[in-house]
């Protein structure tokens, strides 16, 4: 039997009530804090800043697209991975669906990683992705926006990522970090010079802005996963670690014959 809570359909319908005022609270709540989000000062880039994509070398204003918005998430793929960060992947397998909508909204969403471009374009291939993505290797770029990080800054301990500065840690035993790097090609120390995060930039009057960036925790919203798993019974479930990896890198399920046996459906 299970040691869950249980109840009558009357006794649900009653606790869900009771949620759902919690839940439109969080909506309004939501609500509110985008327009703070949206209400930011813009800060004007004067810097320029060169990228390698698949149609040739590109400015920030190429990223574009011809759009007036770009929305860039910052891919952890360092220069001496092998393959893309799993979280990060993770994140990028929700892109396919929507950045064909973005882009017919006037909003054009970009990966960008330090890694050389042909390594980014075999990932990509592997992962079956379609959306935009373009190596920062050749700029300040991932270190301007902090999601890229040198050994000086780490042994000084002037690491600043998600607006503050990080206590100098030994991550090399932390088994979520090696495994992660270890999925990645790389060392546990170099997987933790890279950080995920996404940026965003408008275009008006010929001038690019910086209007908003987020890091860790607060990119939560945009892993596709999460909000599925946030209304499964036994939510994120992740007592035991992080337990994702690359989509192809899973066991293949069962095949839909085992759980429908052929006696039973007719």
């Amino acid at each position: 039997m299970t040691a869950h809570l249980t109840g009558t359909r009357e006794e649900w319908l009653e606790a869900r009530i009771d949620l759902l005022a919690a839940e439109k609270a969080l909506t309004r709540q939501s609500d509110a804090v985008a327009q703070q989000r949206q209400a930011l000062p813009w800060v004007k880039v004067d810097k320029t800043y060169r990228f390698v994509t698949e149609a040739g070398e590109a400015g920030l204003a190429d990223l574009f697209a011809g759009r007036s918005q770009l929305l860039v998430y910052h891919f952890m793929f360092g220069p001496d991975y092998t393959a893309g960060c799993p979280s990060c992947s993770l994140i990028a397998d929700g892109f396919n669906g929507i950045h064909v909508h973005l882009a017919n909204h006037d909003v054009t969403l970009t990966a960008v990683s330090r890694a050389p471009l042909d390594k980014l374009v075999a990932f990509k291939r592997r992962m079956g992705w379609s959306f935009p993505w373009a190596s920062s290797a050749t700029s300040d770029f991932n270190f301007d926006f902090n999601v890229s990080f040198t050994e000086e800054q780490e042994r000084q301990g002037t690491v600043e990522y998600n607006f503050q500065r990080e206590p100098q840690m030994d991550w090399s035993s932390n088994p979520v970090v090696a495994g992660f790097a270890a999925q990645s090609g790389t060392t546990a120390a170099r997987y933790l010079r890279e950080r995920p995060g996404m940026s965003a930039f408008i275009r008006e009057d010929g001038a690019i802005y910086h209007s908003y960036s987020s890091y860790a925790r607060g990119m939560d919203a945009i892993w596709s996963m999460y909000p599925w798993l946030d209304r499964a019974p036994k939510g994120r479930n992740e007592a035991g670690g992080m337990w994702w990896r690359h989509h192809d890198a899973y066991e293949a399920p069962a095949p839909e014959t085992a759980m429908f046996p052929h006696s039973c459906c007719g």
